[in-house]
This record gives structure tokens, sequence and C-alpha cells, in this order.
């Protein structure tokens, strides 16, 4: 049993509770005293004889309680250090000031290949790292050492060394790559949203969005094709988040933003004293980073001949080297590529690698351009609109008419991305509630003002609109041939539309 004798402190008063205890021939086998309580584990004591002794710990001057215990409070912080210890997920290490390992989590013990934490208990870090050097660094250091890399039994981790206090040691935290690439993952990507993120309600985006969510979870190579801006990144994300993978990293790398000496360091990492400028004990790649995750490499018809050939083994059993090094690595990633390019014609005239091609092509998804979605142009306008309107800081606004039908005569040659630098740019330099067509700049991108559209020399407002809504209706009426499907498409209503039509003569045989 153990009891807890509270007490008003005195001199001599735990000698003398400690004395009643021995009188009763009671074995103590661990005492905390901390006023105005005194912790006492006594094995023997039963609880028939708890009164009597209550009434002996009584008659010792300032005694005032006596009370039973469920563990001494000694004990309950151990439990809960080691239940916080062997809740994390990384490898830590509590050392002493002369380099000895005093406490370990179970995570600690299996990266360290021993069968628990306690074997861990007294072994010093030099039996513990693969450098000999590294521990005289951490104690000389006095545990105050710059993030690295090291390698434990054959592993790669990252150090973070902190010192508890002058002198009483440190703590050792060791986070693996994969451990790593999971933060990155956390930060890059906080929204958890899935195929509901991408805008879009037209039946080619419908269509995709069925066919992506059915191939999604197939745990195979995806190739996604579509133009510049089209949104091939959220689509890849979304795949990656209704897949088996989704509660491991997804990282990315444009494979057409960096040469191929840093997109290869980039992908498979490298060794230590690789090239000049590299950092101390190496560093992981994303392949590392994503193990049972997953890495989109966007514009994948840009990959140089070179790490098209490292890919494709990468591809073909998982397994890598770093650059400058020797050790053979094994991850577990899918790769999601696209590309704007087409990776069929590159195939066949030696651009591209062919065996590469049909390697990432076992799944295929296409995005297609916003010309041909136009249902859903206002949608994603007004989203556009109003995120726009939060990141300006200005109140909200809305389109004319004359906007709404500008955006929906628009051809879009960037895609989702330039309607959205188009909307982003007028609510910036609007201070209207009201975005007219003068407000977007649509220069050489389709009707308003571009080259496929006729100049407006009207000599009225009513003439230029007039000349407008004739020149959209005859864009849009061959992809619409009926009064009914042009009104659909506009959101307008099928009189108004058919009054139009015949008013300027389209549609007539």
């Amino acid at each position: 049993m153990r009891i807890d004798v509270q007490f008003s402190d005195r001199v001599g008063i735990a000698h003398e509770i400690l004395a009643v205890l021995a009188r009763r021939q009671l074995n103590v086998v661990g005492v905390e005293v901390d006023p105005p309580h005194m912790h006492i584990d006594v094995p023997d004591l039963v609880e028939a004889a708890l009164p009597g002794l209550r009434a002996a710990l009584a008659s010792v001057p300032g005694v005032y309680e006596v009370v039973e215990v469920a563990m001494l409070p000694g004990t309950q912080r151990r439990l809960h250090l080691n239940a916080l210890l062997d809740s994390m997920a990384d490898p830590v290490l509590a050392v002493d000031g002369a380099g000895g390992i005093v406490v370990a989590n179970a995570v600690a013990a299996a990266a360290a290949g021993v069968p628990d934490a306690g074997a861990l208990i007294g072994m010093t870090l030099a039996a513990l790292f693969d450098d000999p050097v590294l521990p005289a660094e951490i104690l000389a250091g006095g545990f105050a050492l710059p993030a690295r890399e090291v390698m434990l039994r054959g592993r790669p981790f990252l150090l973070d060394v902190r010192p508890v206090a002058e002198g009483a040691g440190g703590v050792v935290t060791l986070q693996a790559p994969s451990r790593i690439g999971e933060r990155l993952h956390a930060i890059q990507h906080a929204d958890k949203g899935g195929f509901e993120r991408i805008l879009g309600e037209s039946p080619p985006m419908r269509a995709l969005k069925a066919q992506a969510a059915r191939i999604a979870g197939v745990d195979a190579p995806l190739l996604i094709l579509g133009e510049t801006g089209t949104g091939k990144e959220l689509v890849a994300q979304a795949c990656h988040r209704a897949s088996l993978r989704a509660g491991k990293p997804f990282l990315a790398l444009n494979c057409a933003a960096l040469p191929e000496s840093l997109a290869e360091s980039e992908l498979f990492g490298y060794a230590p004293g690789a090239f000049s400028g590299a950092q101390r004990g190496g560093k992981p790649g994303l392949f590392e980073l994503a193990d049972q995750g997953t890495v989109f490499l966007d514009e994948i018809g840009e990959m140089s001949p070179y790490l098209q050939a490292k890919l494709l083994r990468f591809i073909n059993d998982g397994s890598f080297r770093r650059v400058g090094g020797e050790r053979e690595l094994k991850v577990d990633v899918r790769v999601i590529s696209a590309t704007h390019r087409d990776l069929g014609r590159m195939a066949t005239d030696g651009s591209f690698r062919e065996d590469l091609f049909y390697r990432l092509n076992v799944l295929r998804l296409a995005v297609p351009p916003l010309r041909e979605r136009g249902e859903d142009v206002l949608l994603l306008a007004r989203h556009f609109i109003a995120r726009a309107c939060a990141q300006t800081r200005r109140p909200p606004c809305r389109l004319s008419a004359a906007a709404a039908a500008a955006l929906l005569a628009n051809r879009w040659p960037g895609n989702v991305r330039q309607l959205e630098n188009a909307i982003f740019r007028a609510v910036a330099m609007s201070d209207r509630a009201l975005l007219e067509a003068a407000d977007f700049d649509l220069t050489g991108a389709g009707i308003a003002g571009g080259p496929d559209a006729p100049p407006l020399e009207a000599a009225s407002w009513e003439e230029a609109m007039a000349e407008f809504e004739a020149t959209l209706l005859r864009r849009l009426y061959p992809r619409y041939p009926s009064s009914r499907k042009l009104a659909a498409r506009l959101r307008a209503s099928h009189t108004m539309i058919a009054n139009k039509l015949r008013r300027h003569g389209i549609g007539r045989t």
C-alpha cells in the first residue's frame, strides 16, 4: 500500500514519521518528501492495519492527515514520461554529460535495432552512431549543434540536439526522411480537400472527376495531360488524397524549373561531400522524403535524357542512389507526372524515352482547356473574385452583365491560371462594387480586343453593346447551335436569346 502523510513542516518530522513505521515492523521501499506531503510505499501494509497506523501517525506533532494513494508521484511522473516518449513518432534519447543514454523511447530502440528502450540505457552515443567523430562533437559543443544528417545502423536521420542544462547532458531527436516529408506536406498542403476543390460542373469536368475518382485508388503511375494553366497539379493532389497513400506526403517538382544537376539532387538527394557547397552529412531527396506517399513530376516532358534514364530505373523497382553516393536505397513512392506536351509524339521522334513513356502512361487523365468548359467560366470567376477581394482586403464586388459576357466570350489560351490572374488584376485595380468589361485586360486573349475580334467602332454605347452582343452570339452559336443550348450556356432565358438571334440574323438557314 502507498500512503500520503500530510503534515505541517518542521525539523525532524520526517524522521519521526518513519520511526512510527519502523516500530510497527513495516518495511518501507520508497519515500518521497515534498512538504506538506510525504509519500511512502509500504508493501506490507494491509487495509485492516491502516486505521491503527493512521492513529499512531496522528500522535506525531504536525501530522494532520493520512490517505491511501494509488502510486507515488515519482512513479506517476515516470509513467507519464514514458507514455509521452512512446507516443512520439521520432526516436528520442536523453543523454548525460558523458554521452551515456539515460532515457529512450520505443521508436529509438527500433531504429537502433535493439529489442526495447531498456536495452539502450547505459549505451553510449559512440556505440550507437556509425560516425565515430559525431559523439565527440556533440559533447564538445555542449549539446548545441546545427541540424545535420547522420547514419544510424545504415539508415539516414536528421539529427537535432538540444542541451537540458549546463553540464547535465541533452536531448537527441532523430527524424527519418519520410517524417520530414510528412512535415513538408503538412506545411504545403494544409487544405485536406479532394475532388471537391476542383471547381467545375461542365460535362467535361464532371467526366474528368468521375474518371479520376475511379483510378485514384489504383496504385500505379498516372500521367496527367493538359495545357498550361488547366490545373493539373490540383488534379494530382486530389488523386493522392483519394488513394491509399492519402495519409503520407505529396511532394512536387517542376522539371522545367531547374537545371539537370539541381533537379537530380532534388529528386534523389546527395551523399556527404557530393559537391562543393553541399550540406554536411548529405541531404535526402523528394523520393526519400515522400516514402509511402506520392511524388508529382510536373512538366515531365522537359526532363533531360540522363534523368529520364535514372527515373526509369526508379519506377521499375523503387531503388536509386543519391548523387555521389554508393549505397543503394529503396523506397515505395507512387509517381504522378504531368505535361502539356505530346509525349507520345516525343517518344516516337526520340526526344523522350519510349520505355519511360510506357511506364508513366499506365493510367492517364486529360484535363480539358477552359475554352472547352465554358459553363465553368463564371463559376470560376465568382470564386476568384471572392478570393481576390479577401486577399486585397476590399469590399465584395461582382461582375456586370457586360463583364460576364466578355469573360464568357474569351478563348482563354492561358486557361484557369489566366482567368485567375485577370480577375485578381481587375479586383485589385478597381474600387467599384461592379466590375465592368473594361476592367479586364483581355487584349490578345479572344473576343475582347484579341486578334480574333473585330474592332468596336460604334458611335454610341448602345451600338457598341449591340455589336459586342452580336459578336458574342456569332462566336458561341456554332458550338451551341440552338437557342435553348445557347441560353443554357449563357444562363439566360430562352426567349431573350431567341429574340437576340433573330435580331442579329444568326442561325437562319
